[in-house]
């Protein structure tokens, strides 16, 4: 059976009004990475206003881990909607905001008392960390990494990575944000092994630690588990446990930020499981909300009640909707079926692109936890050159051939599959086996 089914060209002449009315109405900086105009969705599946069926690979970004309106989740939406909106928790106080945090305090790692604090994005979830973090220790610098992807707004462009990309033009930033490498196995020189190397990268760390900012200086240290933006990069354990003993001896707060590559994508239900390394707080958002702007902040409740009465909140920020939508969400993220469907589908996934490292020269490397599995291109193999150009030619005749797809990576040379944990076997291959067709095609032309 297949599901891709083409009745037009991508995009359509439907889609086509459409965005051409998206550029005269909407600004040019607001990037798209294909041409699909949605009309409705459902699991992994999307249908463009053309009546074209498409697979959706991208899953919104990592935002779709338990797929387009799950049932569950959407009679959640509607029965609220039947009671209340909103009501602003700087007001009067929804349960539904209570049952929430309730459920995140119990989920998040950790054996001491934790809180929770909600908000709408990504970015205003690591807002909120940093600044409590910095009330805390009564602190005011920060320690990112190279790759990072943290958001958009001043604090978090200013901790974000990949400047020509996000940040150009955008400043002057935030002070007092250092930047720190960050260990990329594939990008590791030749000459040291995986243990040498993580040994390196430790020691960098530690001298940074000297030339760049004091530790007793330190707020926070904000890191990735698994960098999304900058390449489905895992963080190796040692490197991981060396920024927990650093902030344990000097007081500094562990922030790990869990926005993509937590809610259950990586087989567990945060990337930090798999290294056994318990931050002081925890960022998340996209897929805890099953499409909803939800974010959050759980940790050690000492820190998140340093801030004064009144030092934190927001007008929307624990939206009922969006509350309930969540809750049912992360019920079925942390169930022992869906944890197992996720093996399955990273299990499918790295088999087959590891195929495909064997077979096409310009695959440069794959790589991915669980569920959470990408492809970088690269020139050569031996000098690893990116090239984004490869990349983009290989999304746009995937995308025309029914498969959404997106590029990552710091130098945007890779493409992320963050399909919806949901699709089936049938869908994920006929998806992969669209992927490769344009990947051979590519390589074809370059023969």
């Amino acid at each position: 059976m297949h599901y891709i089914n083409l009745k037009t060209e991508i995009p359509g002449p439907k889609s086509l009004q459409i965005l051409e009315r998206r550029k005269n109405a909407m600004p040019a900086g607001l990037a798209k990475s294909t041409d699909i105009v949605i009309d409705h969705a459902a699991g992994g599946i999307v249908n463009d206003v053309d009546g074209n069926t498409l697979l959706d690979f991208a899953g919104g970004i990592g935002m779709m881990n338990v797929g387009h309106r799950p049932e569950k989740v959407v009679q959640a939406m509607k029965e609220q909607l039947d009671k209340y909106l909103h009501i602003c928790t700087l007001v009067a106080t929804p349960e539904p905001y209570v049952e929430l945090a309730e459920l995140l305090n119990e989920l998040t790692p950790g054996s001491f008392s934790k809180k929770t604090i909600l908000a709408n994005s990504g970015s205003e979830a690591v807002e909120n960390a940093v600044n409590v973090a910095r009330y805390f220790t009564k602190r005011s610098a920060v320690i990112c990494f190279e790759a990072a992807y943290h958001g958009r707004t001043l604090l978090t462009l200013s901790l974000t990575s990949k400047y020509a990309l996000f940040k150009k033009g955008f400043g002057p930033f935030v002070s007092d944000i250092y930047r720190l490498p960050a260990p990329n196995m594939y990008r590791r020189p030749k000459s040291m092994n995986e243990e040498e190397y993580i040994s390196f990268c430790i020691q960098q760390f530690e001298q940074q630690l000297i030339s760049q900012v004091d530790p007793s200086a330190v707020a926070a240290i904000i890191m990735e588990p698994v960098q999304g933006e900058g390449g489905f990069i895992t963080m190796p354990a040692p490197f991981l446990q060396k920024l927990r003993s650093t902030c344990d001896q000097h007081g500094i707060v562990l922030i790990f930020d869990e926005i993509q590559c937590g809610a259950s994508r990586t087989g567990k239900f945060f990337a930090s499981e798999h290294s056994g390394v318990i931050p002081d707080l925890t960022c998340m958002a996209k897929s805890i909300g099953a499409g909803m702007p939800i974010s959050a902040v759980t940790g050690r409740a000492d820190i998140i009640d340093a801030p004064h009465l009144g030092g934190v909140g927001g007008t929307y920020g624990g939206n009922p909707v969006a509350c309930v939508a969540a809750i049912e969400a992360i019920k079925i993220l942390r169930s022992k079926e869906f944890l197992k469907r996720v093996e399955e589908v990273g299990h499918l996934m790295q088999t087959t692109l590891a195929g495909w490292k064997q077979h096409y020269r310009f695959v440069g490397d794959v790589r991915g936890l669980g569920a959470m599995q990408l492809v970088e291109f690269v020139k050569d193999r031996e000098t690893r050159e990116p090239d984004p150009d490869l990349t983009l030619e290989i999304i746009r005749d995937a995308v025309s051939k029914g498969v959404i797809l997106i590029r990552a990576g710091l130098f945007s040379n890779c493409i992320r599959l963050l399909p919806p944990v949901v699709m089936t076997d049938d869908q994920l291959k006929e998806g992969l086996e669209v992927l490769e067709g344009a990947i051979q095609r590519a390589h074809e032309k370059r023969k």
